[in-house]
């Protein structure tokens, strides 16, 4: 086995291991494809876990400019990694700008240095575009597209992705201080964010951002037609997840506040089922 392939199959076994339900949707797509987007996700997860478990490393910045170093081997066709050799490959295969993982990057360091933000526009909206819109943007290059509309799809796709991420977790991420609620939304709901949670009607906030979410998961999956089947078939697989999360914050916006919420085994095989046959469920 050559070292790309090895490369690859690293990626692969760490989609596997660590995103199930995007795992299943990849899946869908033809191999070459399949293992790009696989790359893409390895990467992805390596610099988000700096930001998530930062008590894990000493200095995450510096492990952050690792990451931007690694970057620039990929694009000069010099990687060291085994997840920046599969992405060079990737990215010289499907002509990915490297500007869109600068932007990752960019997105990952503001979790090192912010736990709240002000509000929608220009700001959370940004974060949200860093982390998920720019893998969104990379992913539309992997499934190839003529249409250029599919950029602006792809990006809200990606702010719903994020969105949904954000509420699934605003229990957690209040209990060690972060609050990416914009701090312009809970004052229009008369809540305040303090060190034990949240005071006033938080359900209402979360309501909220998830209409929000879905109002950008709509206008996303116009992406759907300007793709090949296959490849929408993979987005839709993932906008099915998500769709389903944001309906049921939007209708019962506690949930949120008692743990965690991932969809049930039947749901997830109606996702995928309701994929193939070109229809978001």
């Amino acid at each position: 086995m050559n070292e790309v392939a090895a490369a690859y199959d690293h990626c692969e076994a760490l989609t596997r291991r660590a995103a199930s339900n995007f795992y299943w949707g990849f899946r869908l797509l033809p191999p070459e494809r399949r293992r790009a987007l696989s790359a893409v996700y390895a990467f992805c997860r390596s610099a988000d876990d700096i930001a998530d478990e930062p008590g894990m490393a000493a200095d995450p910045r510096r492990l952050l400019d690792a990451w931007r170093d690694e970057l620039e081997r990929v694009h000069a066709g010099r990687p060291r990694r085994p997840i920046g050799v599969a992405l060079a490959d990737a990215v010289h295969r499907f002509g990915i700008p490297r500007e869109h993982f600068d932007a990752i990057v960019a997105g990952v360091e503001m979790d090192l240095s912010r736990d709240r933000y002000e509000r929608w526009e220009g700001d959370l909206e940004r974060y949200c575009y860093a982390v998920a819109s720019a893998v969104g943007l990379i992913a539309i290059e992997i499934f190839g597209y003529r249409n250029p509309s599919a950029r602006d799809y792809a990006v809200q796709l990606g702010l719903a992705f994020q969105l949904t991420n954000i509420l699934r977790d605003v229990g957690e991420d209040a209990a060690r201080g972060r609050v990416y609620l914009p701090r312009e939304d809970l004052e229009r709901f008369g809540c305040t964010a303090t060190s034990a949670g949240f005071e006033g009607p938080i359900e209402l906030v979360i309501a909220f951002e998830a209409e929000r979410g879905l109002g950008r998961l709509r206008a996303g999956l116009e992406l759907v037609p300007l793709i090949d089947r296959r490849c929408g078939s993979c987005v839709l697989a993932m906008a099915g997840k998500y769709r389903r999360l944001l309906e049921r914050f939007a209708a019962e916006p506690s949930l949120v506040l008692r743990g965690r919420l991932s969809l049930r085994p039947w749901e997830k095989g109606l996702v995928l089922a309701r994929s193939l046959t070109g229809t978001v469920a």
